[in-house]
């Protein structure tokens, strides 16, 4: 069974071509960062315009480097959304004249289920992960926690309650004078930092105990979800006193960098292993771009290794970031049970949720 994929949710124009939901014939990303440096972040307007420029191209590299033809193409698999509308738009429309002319059964997919089912490339057998399972979807765009029992079964226990880490990486590096995207850049430059420099606030949503009918206090649930905006505000009044002492010098960005991308790690892993407590579950997910972090992966292995007979995944690094080969995972696992999209009536949706299979 061969998947022809393609994501356009954001600034990435991908195409791939995938086999049986895990083997990947091609994957094309052409990239768009060049053109959204110099603005600092992704302008909507450019974006959909280079998606013009680059869908048929990369279309064209992903059947090629496949070996294969459109007509040995099985069905059509594209992201519906969430994301930017006119970059979704170009995908959606290419993905649905492909579908109609070629007569191939279309698959329209949450961007999200691509995250996730990128687990699953390139895997086959006893190494797929096993329900029940949680998986961290964390990138500029999201970051979630999610329960799922089963194939396409979606909860949603632990979800960013302002911006998501990868939009705080962005965003302190920014703040710091460095380029765009923010993450690699603060992961390089922590590198030679102390991460131990500046001790920034572990933000923990937890309520505080609260006193019962009877008068003994209890203990509140632990929280799951995640805050990064008091982080980044603790970043930049720290930015803020060394500029007014002309002393952010380039030992200073290194040592913020180093303290901010340890916070960020240890609040993401903390509310990790709380569901993974909590929920009974054999595996752990890790995906989206924030999950090419090496000291994310590295901090998360540590302390799953700590738990009893619970598994830990992660995609290969080229599989993290936006890609159409996830998306062709995912669709596979919609296939099976004949969930199909009309070509004539799908249409993108820039606010699309993550839809619960039961």
């Amino acid at each position: 069974m061969k998947i022809l994929a393609i994501e356009t949710s954001c600034d990435d124009t991908s195409v791939a071509v995938v086999e049986n939901g895990n083997h990947v014939l091609s994957s094309i990303v052409s990239s768009q960062i060049d053109l959204h440096s110099k603005y600092g972040g992704v302008v909507p307007e450019v974006a959909a315009r280079a998606h013009i420029q680059n869908i048929i191209p990369a279309l064209e590299e992903a059947l090629d480097e496949a070996k294969t033809k459109i007509t040995n193409i099985n069905f059509i698999a594209v992201t519906k959304g969430p994301g930017l509308i006119g970059s979704l738009i170009v995908g959606v429309n290419t993905a649905r004249v492909i579908a109609l002319l070629n007569k191939k059964p279309l698959v329209s997919l949450h961007h999200t289920e691509g995250h996730i089912y990128a687990n699953w490339l390139e895997k086959s057998g006893k190494n797929c992960p096993k329900f029940p399972l949680i998986c961290l979807t964390v990138s500029g765009g999201h970051t979630n926690i999610i329960y799922m029992r089963k194939h396409l079964d979606y909860h949603i226990i632990g979800k960013t309650l302002d911006d998501s880490a990868g939009e705080a990486f962005d965003k302190v590096a920014k703040m710091l004078g460095l380029d765009y995207p923010g993450g690699p850049i603060i992961s390089s430059c922590a590198m030679t930092g102390n991460e131990k420099a500046y001790h920034f606030p572990r933000v923990d949503l937890t309520q505080k105990p609260i006193r019962n009918n009877d008068g003994f206090m209890e203990e509140s649930v632990e929280s799951l979800d995640f805050s990064f905006s008091g982080l980044k505000t603790a970043v930049l009044r720290e930015v803020r006193i060394l500029e007014a002492t002309n002393s952010l010098s380039k030992n200073k960005i290194n040592d913020i960098a180093a303290s901010f991308q340890v916070c960020a790690n240890d609040i993401l892993v903390r509310n990790t292993i709380r569901a993974a407590r909590n929920y009974g579950i054999k595996t752990v997910l890790l995906s989206g771009g924030v999950a090419a972090n090496e000291q994310l992966r590295e901090m998360l292995a540590a302390a799953i290794s700590k738990l009893d007979n619970v598994d830990f995944y992660f995609p290969a690094s080229k599989f993290c970031t936006d890609n159409a080969a996830m998306i062709g995972a995912a669709a596979y696992q919609r296939i099976l049970i004949n969930d199909f999209s009309d070509p004539l009536k799908l249409i993108p949706d820039s606010g699309l949720k993550l839809i619960y299979a039961s």
